[in-house]
């Protein structure tokens, strides 16, 4: 089955410090991998299929349409963001695993690549309380998906945020 992305490349390219300049290829996956993680914990495995369905047959409309723009590509563009970062000066080819530098240019350390990151999921943890409020008052009349979830299917996540592993 095919995979239909809840946003295209422009929209990452539009709305985060990512360059034009990337290729497409260096990223794509992340935004499938987010989508797929992230966006699925939150819509609920019904919910996700029929958007995704729709997109597929290009009859996405009506309040679906308004969830996907008003609330699910924000989460999604800064989820992606934050899973792609971590790899972003990495190339694995036949040769090894590479990382990228340039002659005027410095490399970011770790910390500031962590800092970069926590503020992407800062981003998207905004978005996803907003798409939760959003859902609270609204999903049973205009989203019945979000409650049909049933035995092994991805319930919604009622809860958004990482607040690290807990011993």
């Amino acid at each position: 089955m095919a995979t239909a992305l809840f946003i295209k490349r422009d929209d990452l390219v539009k709305n985060t410090a990512l360059s034009g300049n990337v290729d497409t290829d260096k990223f794509i996956h992340f935004i499938k991998l987010a989508q797929e993680i992230h966006i699925r914990n939150y819509l609920g495995s019904d919910l996700y299929d029929k958007i995704s369905n729709d997109i597929i047959a290009g009859s996405l409309t009506g309040d679906y349409l308004a969830l996907v723009n008003d609330y699910i590509q924000d989460m999604l563009i800064h989820f992606a963001m934050a899973e792609y970062l971590p790899f972003a000066a990495y190339t694995v080819s036949n040769g090894g695993i590479h990382k990228h530098s340039s002659e005027s240019s410095q490399i970011a350390s770790k910390s500031e690549v962590d800092q970069l990151i926590a503020k992407e999921r800062d981003y998207a943890d905004y978005y996803t309380n907003r798409f939760i409020d959003y859902m609270t008052y609204n999903a049973p009349s205009k989203f019945p998906e979000y409650y049909s979830n049933n035995n092994e299917e991805i319930y919604p996540d009622k809860e958004s945020g990482f607040s690290g592993w807990q011993l």
